[in-house]
């Protein structure tokens, strides 16, 4: 079953009276990318995670993130913005000297600025935590799986029914080829008849004339090969490998054989098919860009 490369996995435990949570969101992407978003204390985790992804993952952008909410266990940490104490210390000095201001600009005064020294509770790490994240990671995977799995499941009902609408389309251009050739022949026997009058007219140069058209205008390779690639894209359709760059490998590959029919076959009816054949293969296309 093919899945989509789009999709949304969370999930949540509580831990220390808050709450551990790992979400994934996950887009098209040529290849497998795999960004993470993890409080400071975890970033240890961040190539467990990254791998337990990709071996899930065969392509994609996919962003997991960590949140911790209202844990309490934990140990309280101060942090300095030392440049923004500076800025405040000669701001402050230059208006002293502007205006003539008594006093010193000291450490107590920038203490009072309380976006330079500020106060943060950082979780305590244990070995119970990171398992936990883990074991979240991977059931953030399943839920991610499930929708993608889903999304594809979708993607397959709709592209099965536009193949079924070139498979028409291509059936009505190979019982129309030869009515083209014989169309031709009919037409070309009638001018030379005109134009011969009651001279007689050679049936032999005409055969080979019908002959040599017939094989110029001969879709039988295009059309084989084009439902050769309709039977493997159906293949694809079954896989539970990654088959996305295989089915836009093949949608190419139809896409010249629809071209090529189209320039050979030299006839209104059959350029009608053509393009209605062009319009589902690019529907298709978009579809395909979503898949896995």
């Amino acid at each position: 079953m093919i899945k989509s490369m789009t999709g949304y996995g969370r999930a949540e435990s509580a831990w220390a009276g808050g709450a551990v949570t790992v979400e994934l969101r996950a887009v098209n992407h040529r290849f497998c990318e795999v960004v993470t978003r993890l409080p400071r204390t975890l970033s240890g985790l961040e190539d467990d995670l990254k791998r337990t992804v990709q071996g899930r993952c065969q392509r994609g952008r996919i962003e997991l993130s960590v949140s911790l909410t209202g844990v309490t266990e934990g140990e309280k940490a101060l942090s300095l913005d030392r440049s923004l104490a500076k800025q405040y210390y000669h701001l402050l000095r230059d208006l002293q000297r502007e205006l003539r201001l008594g006093g010193t600009v000291d450490v107590a005064l920038l203490a009072g600025f309380r976006d330079i020294v500020t106060v943060s509770e950082q979780p305590v790490v244990t070995p119970r935590l990171k398992q936990l994240v883990k074991r979240l990671a991977a059931g953030a995977l399943d839920d991610l799986d499930a929708m993608r799995r889903r999304e594809g499941l979708a993607l397959a009902r709709d592209t099965k029914v536009r193949l079924r609408l070139v498979r028409k389309e291509a059936q009505a251009i190979g019982i129309r080829a030869p009515l083209v050739v014989r169309g031709y022949f009919d037409r070309m026997k009638e001018r030379v008849e005109k134009l011969a009058g009651t001279a007689p007219i050679d049936q032999g140069r005409l055969s080979q004339e019908l002959a040599q058209y017939a094989d110029r205008c001969d879709l039988t390779e295009e059309l084989t090969r084009l439902n050769s690639h309709l039977s493997q894209f159906d293949a694809a359709l079954k896989s539970r490998e990654s088959v996305g760059r295989t089915m836009d490998f093949l949608l190419q590959e139809m896409g010249r054989e629809v071209n090529t029919i189209g320039s050979k076959g030299n006839d209104a009816e059959i350029a009608a098919h053509v393009v209605h054949i062009k319009s589902e293969l690019e529907k298709i296309r978009e579809q395909v860009q979503n898949i896995e």
